[in-house]
């Protein structure tokens, strides 16, 4: 495993510098074509400040910044107990030195993503949708992927090389928009070698604008497959249950609902990208590999769940090309497979039940608990003295306490709570 990240951290060193470079071209060209002369170096310094700036907002609080932004919120084992054990008994299978943060997203569709810098400030987020389609060793699958990134450094890779990216595209979108409405430069060469440099230095300015972003997403979403696949080999050795995650990636593609609100930064951090075209092909410009490749590949593990036993599987699949490193497989032991978890399963609408428990607790919702066994669920700021039971029409009295708490709320300005719900 200590070779797996040593080699993940080498080639995302590489990749960064590569980057980097295609960066500061990008710069340098761009600047000398509006200032021929010292504009070339002027416009490099001012990529590289443009991706220092964002890089310092990443490296600040670039998780926070991701959560947010899909809607993520942080729950703790009261209220979130499975969901919250789960994570932790991943955490101890992958020998992380912090237990991750917990986050909830309120969406119908299957999916989740990690973050974090480095293993003491990761998070795992998941949807309520997910908590709602998978029993507990499929979702198990793929917290072990998501810790998985964690463990392999690759949440650090995609923050900066997806800061990188995104400074590329920022620098090479304002040059042809300004190129576009402002008409080119207007500045003229004194001499006609001078004007015949710089005519070719301008084209190749807006060629390199042109490719440079493609060229920088093409890279990085490649090694952003293969690196899918390494968290689906870890995925597996962690729970020593290669069928859970092919089980649950099979629930989480066959989703044909409502489409996740979600920023195209977060996007390909997701365990299936939710932002790519239906189908199981794979393009140069796809952030994962085919869903039924990653199935084929988890199901063709028999009787092992190590990194051997994947690359083996992997090897099988693409003409004897293995996907994790020799180094890494050296010395690696054999697991086995374990059997299925004897937890009596949830049903479908129990699962639901429970995922907008988590909801409720965390919008601090009340409960009245009604002789039909029926739990009512009253929002915060519920105004009403007396509700009837929605299944037996029993009467019930609110607590004076919540009466109270809805009275501060309005005077506060708040508005009163949504009707109860069961």
């Amino acid at each position: 495993m200590w070779d797996l990240i040593q080699s993940n951290k080498r080639k995302s060193v590489a990749l960064i510098f590569f980057l980097a470079v295609v960066l500061i071209a990008l710069g340098y060209f761009v600047g000398f074509y509006i200032a021929p002369g010292d504009g070339g170096l002027y416009g490099a310094v001012a990529a590289m400040l443009v991706w220092t700036i964002m890089m310092a907002a990443s490296v600040g609080g670039g998780e926070a910044i991701l959560l947010a932004s899909s809607g993520a919120r942080e729950v703790d084992h009261n209220a979130a107990p499975q969901l919250f054990n789960i994570v932790e008994e991943m955490k101890i299978a992958a020998g992380l030195p912090a237990m991750p943060r917990v986050f909830i997203i309120d969406s119908d569709v299957p999916n989740a993503f990690a973050v974090g810098l480095n293993p003491k400030r990761a998070a795992v987020a998941v949807t309520t949708g997910l908590l709602s389609r998978l029993n507990r060793d499929e979702l198990q699958g793929v917290i072990a992927h998501e810790i998985g990134h964690i463990a392999n450094r690759d949440t650090l890779f995609m923050t900066l090389a997806g800061v990188t990216v995104g400074a590329v595209i920022i620098i090479a979108d304002l040059f042809l928009r300004g190129l576009f409405y402002g008409g080119g430069r207007t500045r003229r060469s004194s001499s006609r070698n001078e004007g015949q440099g710089a005519a070719i230095m301008a084209i190749l300015s807006i060629i390199l604008a042109i490719l440079a972003p493609i060229l920088a997403q093409i890279l990085y979403f490649a090694c952003s497959r293969r690196r899918e696949y390494l968290a689906d080999a870890s995925s597996a050795q962690f729970t020593r249950y290669p069928e859970g995650l092919a089980t649950a990636l099979e629930k989480i593609s066959g989703y044909h609902g409502e489409r996740l609100q979600i920023s195209r930064a977060v996007a390909p951090m997701m365990i299936i990208n939710p932002l790519a075209a239906a189908g199981s092909s794979t393009s140069i410009f796809s952030t994962h590999p085919a869903t039924e490749d990653r199935i084929r590949v988890l199901r063709s593990m028999a009787g092992g769940s190590s990194f051997a036993a994947y690359d083996q599987a992997f090897r099988s699949a693409h003409g004897d090309h293995g996907v994790i490193g020799s180094a890494t497989l050296r010395g690696v032991s054999e697991f086995g497979v374990r059997k299925p978890s004897d937890e009596p399963a949830a049903n479908a609408s129990q699962r639901m039940r429970s995922a907008k428990n988590i909801l409720h607790n965390l919008n601090q919702f009340s409960t009245i608990a009604c002789s039909c066994g029926l739990k009512i669920k009253l929002p915060p700021g519920f105004d009403r003295p007396s509700l009837a039971c929605p299944r037996c029409g029993a009467q019930h009295v609110v607590p004076p306490e919540l009466l109270a708490a809805a009275a501060a709320l309005q005077a506060a300005g708040g508005t009163p709570g949504r009707p109860p719900s069961a």
